[in-house]
């Protein structure tokens, strides 16, 4: 994949393992594969040199996901009785959609051949992405091995008052008339045609994720979160003998898996803190995630991609 339409990415290498990191987009991942003298196998959907040229993290392989996941409705919400209003926050959809610091770039800090950190640092301001009231700091600590690609994200509370907070990552995976995946989930989040959560329940989908055969990506139109996500899920190419395993630590207890029937290239399993709309939504804690940060206080948990062949 060429890179010249953009400043350069960062490489990591580990044998024929590698990983190429996109900071200034968003610190996004651009692309995981294992190279090969027959054609690289990509365990993600690379980024193209368009995406690249564009600075689109919407392009890229996967992006994080701060200080929230997925929508707020409306753009705004309550918290310790104060009223939050992100609708003039750069976003350029209806509800505030996956935070904002894919929507900026991150710095490089510690690296090595197969490892690197990225900071990014939160000041609240009138400017576009900045809207969020709350001063934080966030790392990603990205590890290649020949493994697994490994994502450390960490996160720290700077206000002088609590914080509502979420992370997660935004994957796509290739994407193949056989592309089948197996996952276990209790609940899913059915939605309105605007993808806002209206109850948590039952789904054919969810049996056909835990079954042995999985779940084909074109079996059902979906773009849902689910609740409790035993935090392991497979995407499998079996005409293609491989498959990649991502595996997730806790509180990344929900997942969201977004097969659209009318886009046959997307397919997006995502490990996430926290439900769409998490921070109006009237339900208990285990079944929309999200949590609060006490001034100072810190949250940390890692996620990995095991391919195999």
């Amino acid at each position: 994949m060429s890179a010249a339409a953009c400043p350069p990415l960062l490489a990591l290498g580990c044998g024929a393992r590698r990983a190429l990191i996109a900071p200034h987009i968003g610190g996004a991942i651009a692309a995981f594969f294992d190279a090969s003298d027959d054609g690289d196998i990509h365990w993600l959907r690379p980024a193209t040199d368009a995406a690249l040229a564009a600075r689109n993290p919407l392009g890229m392989a996967s992006f994080p996901l701060l200080p929230y996941c997925n929508r707020i409705r409306d753009a705004r919400f309550t918290f310790d009785g104060r009223a939050i209003d992100l609708s003039g926050d750069g976003n350029a959809f209806d509800h505030a959609l996956h935070g904002h610091a894919w929507r900026r770039p991150w710095r490089v800090g510690e690296s090595t051949e197969s490892s690197v950190e990225l900071h990014f640092s939160h000041e609240p301001s009138d400017a576009p992405a900045h809207h969020w009231p709350f001063r934080y700091e966030a790392t990603q600590r990205i590890v290649l091995s020949g493994d697994a690609l490994t994502v450390t994200m960490s996160a720290r509370n700077l206000s002088d008052r609590p914080m509502p907070f979420g992370m997660g990552h935004h994957p796509y995976y290739p994407r193949t008339p056989s592309t089948r995946i197996y996952t276990r989930v209790e609940a899913m989040w059915h939605a309105t045609p605007d993808l806002l959560p209206t109850h948590l329940g039952p789904h054919a989908c969810i049996g056909e994720l835990d079954s042995p055969q999985g779940m084909s990506a074109d079996e059902f139109d979906l773009d849902n979160n689910f609740a409790g996500w035993s935090r392991r899920a497979t995407i499998a190419w079996p005409d293609e003998a491989r498959a990649v395993t991502l595996e997730a630590d806790a509180p990344f207890d929900h997942m969201v898996l977004y097969a659209p029937a009318g886009e046959p290239s997307l397919l997006c399993v995502e490990p996430v803190t926290n439900t769409v709309d998490w921070i109006n939504l009237d339900a208990p804690r285990e079944q929309k995630g999200g949590c609060v940060l006490a001034p100072g206080e810190s949250v940390s948990a890692s996620f990995a991609w095991l391919p195999s062949r």
